[in-house]
């Protein structure tokens, strides 16, 4: 994106960052705390019976997975149409508060959903899909428009945001699921946790956005970049053409990534409560506790992969983006393997460990490193300043796709088996691995250069 076109912002900073970085760094963790805190329940209060002592909707695993699938595939197709309401109407720092109310009023009516009023639970789901649509590109957009064209602060600032969104999606779980799965408060409880989680979200960015963000986020993109070309939509360079090419290329690869990864809050989130051992001692570790160790693993080892990405740069060695994709592939495959020695061990002793899980977690986070913050940060190197939003949205348009698959993935296990979905996403994750690693010389040509200016 043009530097030129670069709104002005506060010059205060904090750990050599612009303090509006930590501004959007809050504003995303309480939005994540609120949307992973919900995922952390959608299942489990959907296949819970109508008459238990904790009630929910009585669904079945196959039919609960496939509404996974689709409402949070949807979370990721509405950023499409707010992307470009953003870029074209109503700039990214409006669309965000819009979002988050509209998040803020999902949550809130999914809690006045539960027991048993299916009907209001499906428009809580419907309104919370809209309110990400405004709020999900367009955050991520303004980390992007703090540093200026050739900042080689943006990766790090981008690896920095990660942890703001993963610090959410550790402390969700935490709260939301304890509060949930406790009979004594009950899954209403869990998700009006969520609702205040997105309440401070909005809050935050209403009262501290001017004075940390200056005008970021104010102009509609579109209309900056008219700015600067004169009055006149200039077409996109040949260079610009082949930069977007890379970003549609990689979308295949990423939508098998995220595919697979997005069995943690449906299959590998069932298989802990149902298959694993989760007993320490005289206590039962509730499943949705295991949704919190990949955000703490993010947390835990986002600083030690933004240093070793920084120290390679330095020294003329740090992968471009394809190449880092293809060790994310690999990863991520590893951990699907230790899923698979836990089915092994399931059928050996009725039980598996939770170390399996853990292990799993462990691959699958650093897999996710080497893809999504780094897919990110490429997204704002490499998209022309008046479709900033617009391709982050396309961007999150992957999970769309990915969510969607992996619902249905997920719903094959009742009968293909566990052993056969973990097995097979290992065996296609290692596959597109060596596919990508073959492309990623031509797919670094098309780039010309951009990550190297960034990297300078």
């Amino acid at each position: 994106m043009s530097s030129s076109a670069m709104p002005a912002v506060t010059r205060d900073t904090w750990l050599g960052h612009p303090k509006g970085l930590f501004l959007l760094f809050a504003t995303e963790m309480w939005e994540r705390f609120s949307y992973y805190g919900m995922r952390a329940l959608l299942v489990l209060s959907l296949i819970a019976g109508v008459e238990t002592a904790n009630p929910g909707f009585g669904w079945s695993q196959s039919e609960a997975l496939k509404l996974y699938g689709l409402f949070t595939g949807f979370v990721y197709f509405t950023p499409l149409i707010g992307g470009w309401l953003a870029d074209n109407y109503l700039g990214q720092r409006k669309s965000v508060i819009i979002g988050g109310v509209l998040m803020a009023i999902g949550q809130f009516t999914l809690a006045a959903a539960i027991p048993g009023n299916l009907q209001l639970f499906y428009i809580g789901l419907f309104i919370l899909v809209l309110g990400n649509g405004f709020f999900k590109p367009n955050i991520s957009t303004m980390v992007g428009d703090l540093y200026e064209e050739g900042d080689a602060r943006r990766d790090g600032a981008f690896t920095i945001f990660y942890m703001g969104i993963n610090a959410g999606a550790f402390l969700a779980p935490l709260v939301c699921s304890t509060l949930g799965e406790d009979p004594t408060y009950g899954w209403r409880a869990g998700y009006f946790a969520a609702g205040v989680g997105m309440v401070l979200s909005v809050i935050i960015q209403l009262v501290l956005a001017k004075r940390y963000l200056g005008d970021i986020g104010t102009v509609p993109a579109a209309t900056r970049s008219l700015a600067n070309s004169g009055g006149k939509h200039a077409p996109l360079t040949p260079d610009e053409v082949d930069r977007l090419r890379v970003i549609f290329m990689l979308f295949v690869f990423v939508v098998l990534f995220w595919a697979a990864f997005e069995q943690a809050g449906g299959l590998m989130n069932i298989y802990a409560q149902e298959k694993t051992d989760r007993m320490i001692g005289n206590f039962e570790v509730p499943a949705g506790w295991f949704q919190s160790l990949n955000p703490l693993f993010i947390v835990l080892l986002a600083p030690i992969f933004s240093a070793a990405w920084s120290r390679l740069g330095r020294s003329g060695r740090n992968p471009a983006t394809p190449r880092k994709m293809v060790l994310g592939l690999v990863l991520t495959g590893i951990g699907f393997l230790a899923m698979v020695a836990a089915v092994y061990e399931h059928a050996a002793t009725g039980k598996a460990s939770m170390s399996w899980l853990v292990i799993a977690y462990f691959f699958h986070t650093t897999g996710e490193l080497c893809i999504s913050p780094v897919g990110l940060s490429m997204v704002t190197k490499l998209a022309p300043l008046r479709l900033a939003s617009l391709m982050m949205g396309v961007w999150f348009l992957i999970n769309f796709v990915a969510n969607w698959l992996a619902g249905i993935i997920g719903s094959y296990a009742e009968s293909l088996g566990e052993l056969a979905i973990f097995g097979g996403l290992a065996a296609t994750l290692f596959v597109f691995a060596v596919v990508l690693w073959l492309l990623s010389g031509l797919l670094v040509r098309w780039m010309h250069g951009a990550e190297t200016l960034k990297h300078a």
